[in-house]
């Protein structure tokens, strides 16, 4: 580990990178703590800290909800555009063939920029009236409209800057840039839950803290182990003779990871799961009875844990799959291996290749999805079990963390490596 840290300082490009990137999450953090006027962040802690769908929204927003600084909206608006897109591309001919079409992606990622606009507006608009609506806490004191149309400007330009900072990682190939910001703000957290942990520490709870350290332990292990999963397939390439030369002839393996998704399914669910009770808020002070009643019953639905644990692991299986489908695609890769000469022994080259994949594929992301749909939910077991800890601490967090340092670790390996080529 020593030897690859030395190796990593000793390039220079490679060092500069590293050292941009946490400068913009110094950034990020920074801007996370600049509060936008009108606001008792007092009460809204206390509001966070009572209501485990908030805590979720926190999550997602790297942090920053909970101080609601000029970037309290997180990169959500922007994921939300994100699996709107994604699901056009799956829905609409014409969007598939762009996507594949030399500078489609492109396209549809310009798309998806202007589409954040708009939804940071309305997702802004919508979390300051949920607020203001909690009388009991008082949290939101804006007293005319040009205070509420300039936090609504100033959170907006929030997303849209956490956005350029998280394409801006992205390109230093340091790991994806929209998860750094997220993991950021959850890292940010540990030491206020430590020294809140130690705080209120009794002699008591002692049993349920070594319980729960002991299952995150098994759970970074197992986290490490699924995503590290693959199945190999084996691939044979025929021999082919050019000119006075043999070409061909080689076994190989094509891996399948276990979870090829990643850490996308939880950000996916999450960005889901709190849309209808943070719609619902908006109709609670309605002046007819139906329709509060309605905001009252879905609200109370996604406040039962059983409901709400069993929507959230439904979510995040259902978009394991979904994602999946989005970046894996059997039939290129049977015409690719078709094209240059390969094939699976047993196996027909062309349809029954792919079909072959899709039967694999579809067998061992099983595995994948529902290891991400328990995770999910360990906090609200461990939670029932124990009755003390807090949802935002457990497995979502963990997973996230997890999944966005093996996957910068993978990408720096692979820059020290195409280096070592260029050497030779």
């Amino acid at each position: 580990m020593f030897d690859k840290i030395i190796q990593i300082f000793k390039i220079r490009d490679l060092r500069n990178s590293i050292f941009f990137v946490l400068g913009l999450l110094v950034v990020f953090r920074i801007a996370g703590h600049i509060p936008l006027p009108g606001v008792d962040v007092t009460n809204l802690k206390e509001f966070f800290d009572s209501n485990q769908i908030f805590g979720l929204i926190n999550i997602f927003s790297g942090g920053s909800m909970q101080n609601f600084s000029v970037v309290a909206m997180g990169v959500g608006p922007y994921i939300t555009a994100s699996i709107i897109f994604q699901l056009l591309i799956m829905i609409i001919p014409r969007l598939e063939a762009l996507s594949k079409e030399p500078g489609g992606y492109q396209k549809i990622n310009q798309w998806t920029r202007i589409l954040t606009v708009p939804l940071a507006f309305l997702q802004s608009y919508g979390m300051i009236s949920m607020l203001r609506s909690q009388s009991s806490y008082q949290i939101i004191n804006f007293t005319s409209s040009f205070e509420l149309i300039s936090a609504l400007i100033a959170m907006s330009a929030g997303t849209v800057f956490l956005m350029w900072i998280g394409e801006l990682i992205s390109e230093r190939k340091i790991g994806n840039g929209i998860s750094l910001l997220i993991f950021a703000g959850i890292i940010d957290r540990l030491p206020q839950i430590l020294q809140k942990t130690i705080v209120v520490f009794d002699p008591t709870q002692i049993f349920n803290l070594i319980v729960f350290a002991g299952i995150a332990l098994v759970t970074i292990v197992v986290v490490v182990i699924i995503n590290e999963g693959t199945r190999n397939v084996p691939v044979s390439y025929a021999r082919h003779i050019r000119g006075h030369r043999m070409y061909g002839g080689v076994n190989t393996y094509l891996p399948l990871r276990v979870n090829m998704a990643g850490v996308i399914p939880i950000i996916f669910a999450i960005s889901l799961i709190i849309f209808p009770p943070m719609i619902a808020n908006f109709f609670i002070h309605a002046k007819t009875k139906l329709i509060v009643d309605a905001a009252q019953f879905i609200i109370s639905v996604f406040q039962n844990n059983l409901i709400y644990g069993i929507l959230y692991f439904i979510f995040v299986f259902g978009f394991t799959y979904f994602y999946t489908a989005v970046i894996f695609h059997p039939q290129q890769i049977a015409d690719n291996l078709q094209k240059n000469g390969g094939f699976i022994p047993g196996i027909r080259p062309g349809k029954h290749t792919e079909e072959y994949l899709g039967f694999v594929t579809n067998r061992i992301i099983f595995a994948g999805a529902l290891f991400l749909g328990l995770v999910a939910v360990l906090p609200l077991v461990i939670q029932e079990f124990t009755g003390t800890l807090n949802l935002v601490i457990g497995g979502t967090s963990l997973l996230i963390v997890v999944s966005v340092v093996i996957e910068s670790v993978k990408q720096i390996e692979s820059q020290l490596t195409m280096r070592d080529y260029e050497g030779l």
